[in-house]
């Protein structure tokens, strides 16, 4: 269905530029838009790569384990069902870190990852539990404390002081963070 909507959307632009006399404008942008967009992705890769592989390194290191110890308590009391030392802890912990250093699509194959392990250890596997649920929430509203990808974007298109969004980030991230994290337990009172 996306697709579709995507193709109308092109066509109608390609045909409002057609009737209005500015289909060469339309390539030209069309072909500057695919030119930035390349070079935005070459520009965002190597932070992807380093982030990734540190990633990589701390899990082969132990150090994934050593910071789930430490986040042990919190993680139980947000996911009171996932047996403690299971492999959905250190997935999700590293995915809400990954998450926490603004790095969202390198946190995409820890989130993964997670959800994987927590469907191992869910009895119905036609529905999620309230852990799969909680921890979307989180994965999706997740604190930023640095938004690495945002200070990439807006240092690639220029931006005479790209940390400046930190603050407003740490902010609008915690908030709906907290927001999302009551609204789970409030929800799960009512459908256990």
């Amino acid at each position: 269905m996306v697709n579709i909507v995507w193709l109308l959307m092109i066509l109608l632009g390609f045909l409002a530029a057609a009737l209005f006399g500015e289909l060469e404008a339309a390539s030209q942008a069309a072909l500057d838009g695919a030119k930035y967009a390349v070079e935005l992705c070459i520009g965002l890769l190597g932070i992807y790569a380093l982030w990734l592989g540190l990633m990589k390194v701390a899990e082969k290191s132990g150090l994934v384990e050593a910071i789930s110890r430490k986040m042990r308590r919190l993680m139980a009391l947000l996911f009171p069902t996932v047996p403690s030392g299971h492999p959905a802890m250190g997935a999700m912990t590293m995915n809400i870190i990954a998450n926490m250093l603004g790095l969202g699509n390198a946190a995409t194959p820890l989130g993964i990852k997670a959800i994987h392990e927590l469907q191992s250890i869910n009895r119905d596997k036609e529905t999620a539990t309230h852990d799969m649920c909680m921890f979307l929430i989180i994965n999706t509203s997740s604190v930023q404390l640095i938004p690495t990808t945002v200070i990439a974007l807006r240092s690639a298109a220029g931006s005479l002081n790209p940390g400046e969004i930190i603050g407003t980030a740490l902010i609008a991230t915690t908030c709906s963070t907290l927001v999302g994290i009551v609204a789970a337990k409030i929800f799960r009172r009512y459908h256990p």
